[in-house]
């Protein structure tokens, strides 16, 4: 129940991190105030835009993927605690942990523990899967927002100066 909980969170953060556009106005009535609010961003707004939402998109990434480990590692405590309460079950009589037949536990409250101890860890890897897609994404926003041609040169010699050799001694 909190995990659905905290994926609605996360949703309607992500639907107000973005701010609508000036030019995506609705228009009720046609006027000449609403033509001009219509008209397409010039080459220079629209790189503008695309700049800043790509260099505000990385930090929001970033932010998603340290919300999503900590959602897995709260999944995999939960898993830690059936899973110790199973051993505490196994610990307390030889037989307590006998396997059936078909591969289960005989004990009813036993193989319930290992059945929340799996699911809680399945629950854990989607989180940690989430995680690693945000920091793909992450890494692919941090690139894209490099600017290249904007720094220094990248040779600091000039091409006349350099000699490169190898000897070989006979």
């Amino acid at each position: 129940m909190m995990t659905r909980r905290s994926i609605t969170v996360l949703g309607v953060l992500a639907c107000g991190a973005v701010p609508a556009l000036r030019s995506q106005a609705i228009c009720r009535q046609p006027s000449a105030v609403c033509a001009d609010s219509r008209r397409l961003m010039a080459d220079g707004q629209r790189a503008s835009f695309q700049q800043a939402l790509v260099h505000n998109g990385k930090w929001f990434t970033a932010a998603s993927v340290a919300a999503l480990i900590f959602f897995a590692e709260r999944e995999h405590g939960r898993s830690r605690r059936e899973w110790n309460a199973l051993l505490d079950i196994c610990r307390a009589a030889q037989d307590a942990c006998a396997l059936g037949s078909d591969g289960r536990y005989v004990r009813s409250d036993a193989e319930a523990l290992y059945q929340r101890s799996r699911a809680f860890d399945r629950r854990a890897n989607r989180w940690l899967l989430g995680a690693q897609a945000g920091l793909l994404a992450t890494t692919a926003l941090f690139i894209i927002d490099l600017h290249p041609g904007q720094g220094p040169e990248n040779i600091p010699f000039p091409a006349n100066r350099l000699q490169v050799g190898v000897r070989l001694p006979f």
